[in-house]
């Protein structure tokens, strides 16, 4: 491990960045990467809408889009992962380059554009899984750029994917599909998940939304109002940003597309503040945003987060990360008391 830390991961660093993330996926399926899992601790074991979990590190959505490797990743101490997003249609996405490291700021644009092998490719590769690390595995669902119909792109791959999959996440927030953040608003969100009903009934999973960071208070409201009135099992806070603020140093930074990394981390954080008094022991939310550390994983826990989700923080710390956050994570709740992760979330709000 420590020669794969010290040698293989810095040399991707200087790799253009969609490329060094191909090569770590086939590192990944290659099996070259040891069993990262540590021995269980009670004080991180929990629950996420029923799914039960030896941690609560996720896999963020965009590291797997094609569900390549959930095990492999559930294998590096990942507590549950993430794949997608997951198209119904095979589409390539934005031209590249599409991804940029912001070295100096700790920090990603992407503009990727949803690029997918489309449903098919993806539930066969799923159902053909040899082997099941333990911990949940579910989808990130988008729609297609060029479709006249997207909500109902969201009914088509959940019926799709419901089957082989312990959770479903519905994406209307990336910023980089024209058009599709405007599926976060009261009504068209609210028909979107109507059409999702049936299929929900036919196969039920935990279904979650996934919002963007840069809503308004009144757009949070509704969201977590139409959560509960469609009985959602929860809200994931949050994607990338359209902002850049005034602190980014690196030349990167005029890049159009999402941004996530170090600079979202209070932002994503304010969501969740935001979020937990309005859906407060009704929903579960996760969070995401900025997390390198166990005091990042802590303060949005304590903010309200049920488990947290982690992404570009691996671009710079590697695969070690999951396994210091986890333990820092555990070394912060028994330094306050709590013998469980449940027994801190909302601490803030105490």
């Amino acid at each position: 491990m420590s020669l794969y830390s010290t040698l293989a991961w810095p040399l991707l660093r200087h790799i253009e960045a969609e490329t060094a993330h191909g090569l770590t996926l086939m590192a990944l399926k290659t099996g070259l990467l040891p069993d990262l899992r540590r021995a269980p601790d009670d004080r991180l074991r929990c629950k996420l809408a029923g799914m039960q979990m030896d941690n609560p590190v996720g896999l963020a959505a965009g590291f797997d889009k094609h569900g390549e490797v959930p095990d492999a990743m559930l294998r590096m101490g990942f507590g549950f992962a993430e794949i997608g997003c997951v198209t119904p249609l095979p589409q390539p996405g934005n031209p590249r380059p599409r991804v940029f490291r912001l070295e100096e700021d700790r920090a990603v644009i992407n503009r990727f554009g949803f690029n997918s092998e489309g449903l098919e490719a993806v539930a066969a590769r799923l159902a053909s899984r040899n082997y099941k690390a333990r911990g949940p595995v579910g989808a990130n669902l988008g729609a297609n750029k060029e479709s006249q119909d997207r909500a109902g792109d969201f009914s088509i791959g959940y019926a799709k994917l419901a089957p082989l999959l312990d959770f479903l996440v519905v994406n209307v927030s990336s910023p980089n599909t024209p058009g599709l953040r405007n599926l976060q608003g009261r009504a068209e969100l609210a028909g979107l998940l109507e059409r999702m009903a049936p299929h929900r009934q036919a196969c039920p999973r935990p279904l979650f939304v996934k919002i963007a960071p840069d809503l308004t208070d009144e757009d949070l409201q509704d969201i977590a109002a139409l959560a509960l009135d469609h009985k959602l099992d929860g809200i994931i806070a949050t994607n990338t940003t359209i902002l850049r603020p005034e602190s980014l140093r690196s030349a990167n930074k005029a890049e159009a597309g999402g941004l996530s990394g170090a600079p979202l981390r209070e932002q994503s954080t304010d969501v969740l503040r935001k979020l937990y008094p309005l859906v407060r022991g009704k929903l579960h939310l996760v969070g995401v945003g900025g997390i390198a550390s166990g005091a990042d994983a802590y303060a949005k826990i304590r903010a309200g987060a049920a488990a947290v989700q982690v992404y570009s923080a691996l671009i710079y710390e590697g695969p070690g990360l999951v396994g210091r956050i986890n333990a820092e994570l555990s070394e912060l709740l028994r330094r306050d008391g709590f013998a469980t992760v449940a027994d801190a979330v909302g601490a803030d709000f105490s």
